[in-house]
């Protein structure tokens, strides 16, 4: 290890400074009741100039609603006694249930990462923190598409391009769960998609269908401005049977 001082204090962070990941906390990207992000400088582990920090609140201080909802189906391959532990209300239960949340959405974007979809590249994590790539530059994070006014002439390539990357995430087995025009950024004429701590699999959950068209519908009706117009229930349809019978 060696010794660096935080100029800005984030105590989930100053571990991964003293190992070298980050150099500093340059400022806050975004702050909801499940995390803080923030924006740092690389550090020589890294590789990276500049790196966004999602720094998970501990789980009684979070406000994620139907909390359920999304965790269904998550623990099936544990052992009776862990199940029953993880579904207490009980400091350990709460423990387990916060450390699956950060190491699954690591997972996630690993998985998405490596499969060609446009999400940002995972870097490591703690036990509460996630680094990843930043997406942005020195100027800035890059916007999210609520904010965008896009080339109409565009848009049906980026709907597209969304689609196609959940196709992926579904024959990876996931379910983003919360897709929408607040949690994709756009960069460089490219959009790409964050947050997937609540992503689900979709043979274990069984609110994944749900949550499947809802993301699509979601997706289908931001781009309806642009005159793109997609059928949001036959979109997820369709996704859903190839994926139930392997017909990529």
């Amino acid at each position: 290890m060696y010794e660096s001082q935080l100029t800005v204090d984030v105590p989930e962070l100053e571990l991964l400074a003293e190992e070298g990941w980050i150099g500093d906390v340059l400022y806050e990207l975004k702050s909801g009741k499940e995390a803080t992000a923030w924006c740092c400088s690389g550090g020589r582990l890294s590789g990276v100039d500049l790196i966004a920090a999602k720094v998970y609140r501990p789980l009684e201080q979070r406000g994620f609603r139907n909390d359920n909802v999304y965790q269904a189906g998550r623990t099936e391959a544990w052992s009776r006694r862990e199940r029953l532990a993880f579904e207490s209300k009980s400091r350990k239960g709460l423990q387990m249930r916060f450390s699956t949340w950060v190491e699954h959405e690591y997972q996630t974007l690993a998985l998405a990462h490596e499969a060609g979809t446009s999400v940002p590249r995972p870097i490591t994590r703690t036990t509460d923190v996630i680094l990843m790539e930043f997406v942005g530059d020195d100027e800035g994070p890059a916007p999210p598409l609520h904010t965008v006014r896009l080339d109409p002439a565009d848009a049906q390539r980026h709907f597209d391009k969304l689609m196609e990357d959940v196709a992926t995430w579904l024959r990876l087995e996931r379910v983003h769960g919360d897709l929408s025009a607040y949690n994709i950024l756009y960069w460089d004429g490219e959009l790409v998609t964050i947050d997937f701590p609540q992503a689900v699999h979709p043979r274990a959950n069984p609110n994944a269908y749900m949550l499947l068209e809802r993301d699509i519908a979601n997706v289908s009706k931001h781009f309806a401005r642009y005159g793109v117009a997609a059928d949001a229930g036959a979109i997820t349809a369709d996704l859903w049977m190839r994926y139930r019978f392997g017909e990529w």
